[in-house]
């Protein structure tokens, strides 16, 4: 596909979203559809790495565009969010809504699945109401014929009076044809005759009252849509209005006038705002009933019976759970394994170009403060922290993601949904609560796909008390040295696998019970209800999932924590080598910190690199190890058996070590999910006490197990 170098950004009216498109006569295309219908994966096939993201203004709804080009046209393809309706009872309908109909594209795609065509067509419906340069892309037309259900596309298309293509997005070939009918219809060479859904007389002769009025004081809008929207009121669709036709067009006597009118009507035929609501429901629900009458034939009956097999295990109260925990043990156990030996690898490397370093900063007869600071303070800091965050994420992520790709995800969902209802919060929760153990920073802006401000808030407070991935190795360390053995092999790991699970269920009941008491306190409120549905099993695709694992997830965190902890090696390096009187200022500061920490059941030292270690919670150890041994930079021992000693030696125990795990897993969040929760929320309360809350939940669990310990032990 051919793209030109040049940028030109336009303000797509009501929307506000910058289009930024790459030549003037580039047509902008809004992606629409269902979630689950494989909208993204066509969005990727066509336009493949050339895209870039942003949120909708006022909105924490994401949005992508991207680029693509057949030989007639180029295309800013705007994905649009994965919505039921554009009936507005989410941020994600209000965005789509408001792009379809004040955002003017040249033309809109509506991606539906090929199982559950007639569900689908309920979106396509509302979008032919307010657009007629629609285009119908059925997906997982594979699945379908799996499933032995036939589709008649082309009766279909007759019935919608628009063209309706078949696609299977996973093979880009197939989108081929969607692009060539999309060429058709942006060139005018396809003129697309929407059909006209029928509503009850008494709505189509309300509709009568207002439409010549609305049609005659602007074209910009379908004036069929516009009139009836006009008698069933929406305040942000209301809104949008006024920005896009003016305060003065809805303050207008004539059709202020025809409008009551309109509606004492209906109220006379018994339609008031509600019943108002469901007659626009229902017609359009029977009306897709009657397009996908004779045109979709399920051969067999019990086509999803595999699926709801595997659900009846999957989302049980008796398996559903355990299943939950095994799946996350396992995960655990292939991250550790799998993670050991190249991290030591990429260690080995790594401190080897330190001292490659070290020899040209000598040859240049650098000074040696200026070494220190650089090497064994900047480097040696990102040499760790790449060195023990990127195997492990490298890993943890790919595997996640693939339970995503294949459906599992969803099922997490829907199993975690009433212990969330019952702590007044929103089943959504448990999805970004999963992201956070790859990183905080992520599961914050996954909030996004809660609707209600209060369970987002909800949900943003308590996303640290989940591990991420920057405090596994910490938790690990201490789980083999103290409570599994230092002798390694598959045994050993499978052991650190387990109580590592264990201990981020300690976290998820935690989450639970600070949800719960944030909602009876500071965010009281009732539960809302979502809709969620529960994707077909799909066999990932590996290389996909990997491409975008890496690059989206493992590669993109890595940077932010390298981001931060190069600053940090400098402040560890100067806070370890600048005396005052006999002593760093490090020791200085963990001895003044002593008294408290070993309230907690800590030291001084522990307390102080759990302080230093807030750009990146990866330092932490070897924080310890360089404070212990009264080193001036960070130092990485041979084994584990070599820092259990030391730690022994410093006086730690298995009390220490506990309240160490418990500190780690409830205390404030490093400095990157601190910023994206100021981002989110825009509000340094809200992140004040995101940082504030875990940590006094941590202090006080380490000193009542550390007080447990003294009375009984």
């Amino acid at each position: 596909m051919g793209l030109t170098n040049s940028s030109i950004g336009i303000r797509a009216a009501a929307s506000e979203l910058e289009i930024k498109k790459q030549a003037v006569e580039d047509k902008v295309v809004a992606l629409a559809g269902n979630p689950n219908v494989g909208k993204s994966t066509v969005f990727n096939g066509l336009t493949g790495m050339n895209q870039h993201t942003g949120n909708w203004p006022g909105k924490t709804v994401t949005n992508a565009q991207g680029y693509c080009a057949t030989k007639q046209q180029s295309y800013v393809m705007v994905d649009i969010p994965g919505t039921y309706s554009l009936m507005a009872h989410s941020a994600e309908e209000e965005v789509a809504r408001n792009f379809i109909c004040f955002g003017q594209p040249d033309a809109v795609v509506v991606v539906c699945d090929a199982t559950c065509l007639e569900r689908n067509l309920n979106l396509v419906l509302q979008t032919l109401e307010i657009s007629s340069r629609v285009v119908v892309c059925v997906n997982l037309m594979d699945e379908a014929k799996r499933k032995n259900i036939k589709i008649d596309l082309s009766a279909i298309a007759k019935r919608l009076g628009v063209p309706v293509v078949s696609t299977v997005a996973r093979e880009k070939k197939s989108l081929d044809g969607l692009m060539n009918t999309l060429d058709n219809v942006v060139s005018g060479a396809v003129m697309p005759t929407p059909a006209q859904v029928v509503y009850p007389d008494a709505v189509e002769r309300a509709i009568a009252k207002i439409e010549p009025l609305v049609r005659k004081k602007t074209d910009s809008l379908a004036s069929r849509w516009l009139s009836l929207k006009l008698l069933d009121p929406d305040p942000s669709l209301t809104l949008e209005i006024n920005k896009f036709l003016g305060e003065d067009f809805l303050r207008s006597p004539e059709l202020a006038d025809a409008l009551a009118a309109a509606k004492t009507e209906l109220l006379a035929d018994g339609i008031g705002p509600d019943a108002l609501k469901d007659l626009i429901v229902s017609t359009l629900v029977s009306a897709a009933e009657k397009i996908c009458r004779g045109t979709v034939v399920c051969e067999k009956a019990q086509y999803d019976a595999f699926d709801r097999r595997v659900d009846h295990i999957l989302t049980s109260k008796a398996t559903g759970y355990p299943i939950m925990l095994l799946l996350l043990a396992l995960i655990f156990w292939l991250t550790i394994t799998g993670a050991n030996y190249p991290s030591q690898m990429l260690s080995g490397a790594l401190f080897a170009l330190q001292d490659r370093l070290t020899m040209l900063f000598h040859a240049w007869g650098a000074p040696e403060w200026l070494h220190g600071m650089l090497v064994l303070g900047v480097y040696r800091v990102l040499a760790w922290v790449i060195s023990v965050m990127l195997p492990p994420m490298a890993i943890f992520f790919p595997l996640f993601t693939l339970l995503e790709d294949a459906g599992y995800l969803p099922r997490v969902a829907y199993n975690l949904d009433r212990p969330f209802k019952r702590c007044c919060a929103c089943g959504k929760q448990s999805l970004t609560m999963c992201m956070g153990f790859g990183c905080n920073a992520a599961g914050i802006v996954g909030c996004r796909i809660i609707d209600s401000p209060r369970e987002r808030l909800l949900a943003i407070l308590t996303n640290n008390f989940v591990p991420c991935n920057g405090r596994f190795p910490t938790l690990i360390a201490i789980l083999t040295m103290f409570f599994v053995g230092v002798g390694g092999g598959a045994f050993s790991s499978l052991f650190s696998a387990l109580l590592l699970t264990g201990v981020i269920l300690l976290g998820v009941l935690t989450t639970f019970a600070v949800t719960k008491l944030l909602s009876k306190t500071l965010l009281k409120g009732v539960p809302s209800s979502f809709t969620l549905e529960l994707p077909p099993y799909r066999k990932p695709q590996v290389g996909k999932v990997l491409i975008r694992s890496i690059f989206d997830r493992t590669l993109f965190v890595l940077g932010r924590a390298v981001a931060v902890a190069a600053p940090a090696g400098l402040v560890i390096w100067l806070m370890a080598n600048i005396t005052i009187g006999d002593s760093s200022i490090l020791t200085h500061c963990a001895t003044f910190l002593d008294p408290f920490a070993r309230l907690m059941g800590l030291d001084g030292v522990i307390l102080i690199a759990f302080i230093l270690g807030f750009p990146a919670n990866e330092i932490v150890v070897p924080i310890i190890i360089m404070a212990y041994l009264a080193q001036g930079s960070i130092l990485e021992l041979e084994s584990l058996a070599e820092m259990k000693a030391l730690f022994v030696a410093n006086g730690w125990t298995s009390i220490t070590a506990i309240c160490t795990m418990l500190f780690s897993l409830m205390h404030w969040p490093c400095s990157t999910t601190l910023l994206t929760i100021k981002k989110e929320t825009g509000s340094w309360k809200w992140t004040m006490l995101a940082a504030v809350l875990p940590t006094g939940i941590g202090i006080l669990a380490c000193m009542l197990v550390n007080g447990f310990a003294q009375l009984f032990i």
